[in-house]
This record gives structure tokens, sequence and C-alpha cells, in this order.
């Protein structure tokens, strides 16, 4: 049978698997009533049909997987000792990285001028990159006097007021886009105050903070935003085989205090409410939740009973928080310099394209109708 054969007959086990599920079959009946979403109702037929594949197998056999699952066991075992000793690796060289970043810091902000010894790059042909300048420059004098005579563009004199490099920050989240979709405009002004952002490593517990380091501004008092992320590396006990590697299993944000009116995460809406019997129309306004990098430091609440199961929804957004922690850390903070030039985008970062946002008004308008027991 060939692979393509093999796929054939594997979506038309699904197919049918969706069609049971549709049809009310007995499995997607039960699967239904439990409220459980249509991934995980297939996912549960798909793993009824690997079960019912692995009975039709004959005894001995079974009996030999039966072993190897045993053998693979032990694997994951000794695979998160390996993990374990790549996490005091990463903990150790995280210390001997500190003082290049902290110089980074003061680079940026502009407490330190680097020497020439410093700024020379030997690995870089910097003439292509001057070259690349001074069209750019041409590029802007054409397109703003076409009739004036062209002149070779001289390189931009030395401003004295500028200091370290503007917007840094700011700059790495327009150019990286899972951090530029969590950045709203309201957004903008504070990420343009934002220094610098750190790692802090643990060894024990096994966890690591991300710290956002923000100059004095106009919304909050804080200075510093933290969020950390809680990891394990170990089997799980009750399915010890699904073992991957570390994985983040909890995070906690920190409560950021607002100044007055200030507070980016949420907004006011206003709805007309219309008395069901007198027809009398009253105005509410309300508080709701606004899309805000923000929100990022105000995370889903974890169950207090480990054995408690997350509901859909938040299970997704929690994951989404885990690889946006992630990234942050193994990607942005290592490589910001890189992701600031564009040098270090992904593809889907550096990918040209247009969206179409949604608005919307701080003042939402509609009509309720209230009955004497709202009044």
């Amino acid at each position: 049978m060939t692979t393509n054969e093999r796929a054939g007959d594997a979506t038309s086990d699904v197919e049918s698997g969706e069609e049971e599920m549709v049809g009310g079959g007995e499995l997607a009946a039960h699967l239904m009533k439990s409220g459980i979403t249509r991934n995980e109702m297939l996912a549960a037929i798909t793993n009824r049909m690997h079960a019912e594949a692995m009975a039709s197998l004959p005894p001995n056999v079974r009996r030999r997987i039966r072993a190897l699952r045993t053998l693979q066991k032990e694997f994951a075992d000794i695979e998160s000792k390996f993990y374990l000793e790549v996490h005091a690796l990463e903990c150790k060289y995280e210390r001997m990285y500190k003082p290049l970043l902290e110089k980074r810091a003061q680079i940026v902000a502009g407490t330190y001028e680097p020497t020439d010894t410093e700024c020379l790059n030997p690995w870089r042909d910097e003439t292509e990159e001057e070259e690349l300048a001074r069209a750019v420059q041409n590029a802007a004098i054409a397109e703003g006097d076409d009739k004036k005579e062209e002149k070779e563009p001289a390189e931009p004199p030395m401003d004295p007021n500028v200091k370290g490099i503007p917007d840094f920050w700011y700059t790495i989240f327009k150019n990286v886009s899972m951090l530029c979709e969590m950045m709203q405009e309201h957004d903008e002004p504070i990420i343009k105050c934002l220094q610098d952002i750190k790692v802090q490593m643990s060894e024990d517990p096994i966890c690591f903070t991300l710290e956002f380091h923000f100059l004095p501004n106009d919304y909050f008092t804080d200075t510093v935003l933290t969020k950390e992320y809680s990891m394990k590396c170990k089997p799980d006990e009750e399915n010890p085989l699904e073992f991957e590697g570390p994985e983040i299993y909890s995070c906690k944000g920190c409560e950021i205090n607002w100044k007055k009116g200030k507070n980016v995460t949420v907004k006011t809406i206003k709805k007309k409410q219309k008395h069901k019997s007198r027809g009398s129309v009253r105005t509410v306004t309300k508080s709701v939740q606004a899309d805000s990098f923000f929100n990022f430091f105000s995370p889903p609440q974890m169950p207090d009973d480990p054995n408690s199961t997350l509901a859909s929804d938040t299970q997704a957004l929690l994951t989404a928080d885990f690889e946006v922690g992630h990234y942050i850390r193994e990607r942005v903070v290592s490589r910001a310099v890189l992701l600031y030039t564009g040098e270090g985008l992904d593809d889907d970062d550096d990918d040209d394209y247009e969206e179409e946002e949604d608005s919307y008004s701080d003042e939402d308008s509609g009509t309720e109708e209230v009955s004497d027991a709202e009044d």
C-alpha cells in the first residue's frame, strides 16, 4: 500500500468518525453531552480508533508493545534529567550574558557611549550599508522635490540632543508580528517609554521572570512590570509517555498601578435602556475590558486544584500566553538588536501585509428593555 493510499484510508477513518459523531453514535453522543469542543471530540474518536486497532493485534504482539512502552517510560525519565541539566546550563550562562545585556541597556538609554573599538563590526561590509543609506536619502529627496536638481546627499549631522537609541523597544514591537498584534494604538505611548526587557532565571524552582523596565510616564507609577512563568521538567505520572521536555504550566502577572483615568485595559461604554412598561429611557455606563498589550500582565487565573479541568477557551488563552512568554525569553531579549534592524525577523514578521481592523467607540450605543425588577 502506498503512502497516499494509507493517507487516504486515514482520512476516510476520520471522516467516518465525523459521520458517527454527526449521526449520533454512542461515543459521539456521550461526548456531546459532556460539553467538549468539536476538536476534543474528534481527538477522542481518533483515540478510540487507535485503541480498536491495537485490540485487533494478537495478544503476544500487544504484550511486546507494552514492553516497548515501559522502555519509552524509562527513556522519558532519562530525558527529563537531560533537560534539567540543560536548564541549569541556561541559568549559568544567563549570569554570563548579564554584563553584555546591561551594557546594551546603557547604550539604548544613552547612559553609556560606546568606544570606536566597540563600534567596529569587522564581519560586516559597512560600504553596503552606507550605499543603502544614500539610496534611501536620494529617494526621499526625489520624492520631495522632483523639479530640483539632485545633489549628492550629505550624511545627516550629529544631533547632540539625541540620547541612546530612541524608540528601540517600540520599534521591536512594531517589527515583531506577535508583539505588534498585541499592541494597540493606545498602548504605543507607553511602549515608547519601555527602556529594557530582562529575563531572570531560577534553577529551583524551575521558572523564569520577564521584567519590563519603564521610564516615568503619564500612565502608571510602576517602573518595572513582571510576568513569572513556572515550568516543569518531569514526566506526568498519569501520562508519562507524553513527555516532550520542559513545559510552562502556569504564569503569574503583576498589578499595574494605573494613574487616574489612564488605564488602557478598560474602556467605558454607554447603553440606553428602555423600560418595558413605562417606556422611559435611561443611560447606563459601565467599564469593560479593552484590547491592550497590558492585559499580558493579567493572565487567566489557574485553578487551585491541579486535577480540575480548564475551560477550552481559558486553556487556549493560557497556551497563547505561554507561547508569547517563551518567545520573548528565547528570541526577543537575546536578539533585540537584530529585531530592531530587521535582520533577525522571521519570515512571517517580514511579510508585507495589510489588515482591516474593526474600530470601536468608547461609547457604544444600544437600547435594552428593562423590567420593573431591573429598574
